[in-house]
Formats: structure tokens, C-alpha cells, sequence
């Protein structure tokens, strides 16, 4: 690649980085990656626990299950006696109830050691920003609990289930500020300087952009790895042409949901940049 090349490719890059937002959940894991005061930030708000102090915190976060299906967390955290799982959402299915139950559960698995008490499973957090009102009910924030049916009272198993809904941004409350921030594509337009000052960074400055690009390429290519292994059991299944066929279209469209350039998606999908347009263009994506 000469230097031309390289230049319009950078230029790209940065044009991308330009549209992003903390409700994507891609740019979102970059700018909370090694920044435990970004965390703190949004669980004391969510939660309403100015004292919440994270200790440890993975951003991607993969917790498998040999039994079954893996997941990958965008947000998984800690504090001495907390877990927390949370989870950017721009469409309506990937915030299903069922996923956040799922996520809990999944949480809980890999907690405890052979043998350890029940007790020792510490409070558990699921919490799902999402770009819509997806419970549709018009609040602000969901809380989720356990009831006792017949009563009030309420079933203290020690989860808790959150929905955010990021389209309320009442920039009156902590909350609502919080979320204005979320949908803000400018650095200088937020009131948090905590995420300011991390959004500024892979915007603004070139070991930022830098950085943001080479996140980018690996989060492409790890969407390639896993949407190959989904393809080649499509493929047992349905016929193996079609089957990585199918895989591959989802891989495309994944990728471009999260806002990737094209030249990469065609790069590490091996299809054609018209063929990625095509596909961009059918999902309503471009």
C-alpha cells in the first residue's frame, strides 16, 4: 500500500470514528477499556450508589459454556461483593428479556467454584442500554425484580435485571445527562468530562485514532472467526455451500451494523466492495 493509499485510508477511518457514539457498543468497549472511572460513572448513576468504586473490569468479555451457546459481554465488572454485566442495544432484539436472563445465568455459572455455597454468588447487575424504548412503556429506566406472587414482597435471589432507555435524555436528572452523552457524536458537546476526555482521545488525537483503527480491524476479524464456525454448522445442517454462504452474508452485515468501513468488511469478508454495498444497502444499512 503506497502512501496515497494508506492517507485515504486513514482519512476513512477517521470519517467513521467521526459518526460514533457511546451507543456503539464497539466505540463504547474501546473508551471503557482501562477506565475504571468511566465505569464507576455510569453504574453510580444507573444505580443510584454514588459509593459503587469498580475494582476490576473486561471490556468483550467472552464467558463460555461447554455445554452451549458462549456469550460476549460488553461491559463485565466487579467490586468486592457486586457483578456487573452491561450492554449496549440499538435494536430492539438483541435486548430481549430472554438474553438478559441468559447473560445472568451465564454469570452465576462462572462464578462459583465445585463445591463453594450458594451464598458466596455475589449481587448480580444485567444492564441494557438501549438506543429505543424497547420495553415500551415510555420510562426513562426499567428496574427488574423477583416477586413473591400474592404479595410485595420481593424474591431476594440477589439479581437484578435494568433496562436504560437512551431515548429519554431529560437533562435535568443525572440520568438523562448520562444518556444525552451516549448519543452525543462530539466530545465537546458532553456534560460528563470523565467521557469527554476518553471520547476526545480516540477522536481527536492520532494515538487514539490509531488505536480505534486497529480495534476495529480485530474486532473484524474475530466476527469473521465466529460467524465462520455459525457458518460451518449452518453448514452440516442446511448443505455446506449454503450454509457459509449464509455466514458469510451475516458476517457483512454484522460488521456494518457496527459501523466498520467498507473496504475493511470486503477485505476480511472476501467479497467484493459492490457485493458489500449491495448487502449494506438490503439491510437498510447504508
Amino acid at each position: 500500500m503506497d502512501w496515497d493509499e494508506e492517507e485515504e485510508r486513514r482519512k476513512r477511518i477517521l470519517a467513521v470514528l467521526a459518526g460514533f457514539r457511546l451507543l456503539d457498543d464497539d466505540f463504547m468497549a474501546a473508551v471503557f477499556q482501562d477506565s475504571l472511572e468511566c465505569i464507576d460513572l455510569v453504574l453510580q448513576i444507573i444505580l443510584s450508589k454514588p459509593e459503587i468504586k469498580a475494582t476490576k473490569a473486561i471490556t468483550q468479555d467472552t464467558l463460555k459454556n461447554l455445554q452451549g451457546r458462549s456469550v460476549r459481554l460488553d461491559i463485565h465488572a466487579w467490586t468486592d461483593e457486586q457483578e456487573f454485566n452491561v450492554e449496549i442495544q440499538r435494536g430492539g432484539k438483541g435486548a430481549a428479556e430472554r438474553r438478559a436472563r441468559y447473560n445472568s445465568s451465564l454469570m452465576d455459572a462462572n462464578t462459583l467454584l465445585a463445591g463453594e455455597d450458594y451464598d458466596k454468588l455475589p449481587e448480580s447487575y444485567v444492564i441494557f442500554i438501549t438506543e429505543t424504548d424497547v420495553l415500551g412503556k415510555g420510562l426513562p429506566i426499567y428496574i427488574v425484580r423477583r416477586t413473591i406472587e400474592g404479595s410485595n414482597e420481593i424474591f431476594q435471589d440477589g439479581s437484578h435485571i435494568i433496562y436504560v432507555n437512551s431515548s429519554i435524555t431529560d437533562e435535568s436528572t443525572s440520568l438523562g445527562k448520562l444518556m444525552h452523552d451516549f448519543r452525543c457524536t462530539r466530545a465537546e458537546d458532553m456534560y460528563y468530562e470523565v467521557l469527554a476526555n476518553r471520547v476526545r482521545y480516540f477522536k481527536e488525537t492520532e494515538e487514539g485514532a490509531r488505536t480505534m483503527s486497529e480495534a476495529m480491524e480485530n474486532l473484524a476479524r474475530d466476527f469473521a472467526k465466529e460467524l465462520a464456525k455459525e457458518a460451518e454448522k449452518r453448514g452440516m445442517e442446511r448443505g455446506m455451500e449454503r450454509g457459509r454462504e449464509e455466514g458469510k452474508i451475516d458476517m457483512v452485515v454484522e460488521m456494518l451494523r457496527d459501523k466498520l468501513p467498507l473496504e475493511m468488511v470486503a477485505r476480511i469478508s472476501k467479497l467484493s466492495l459492490e457485493h458489500v454495498q449491495e448487502l449494506g444497502r438490503m439491510h437498510s444499512l447504508l
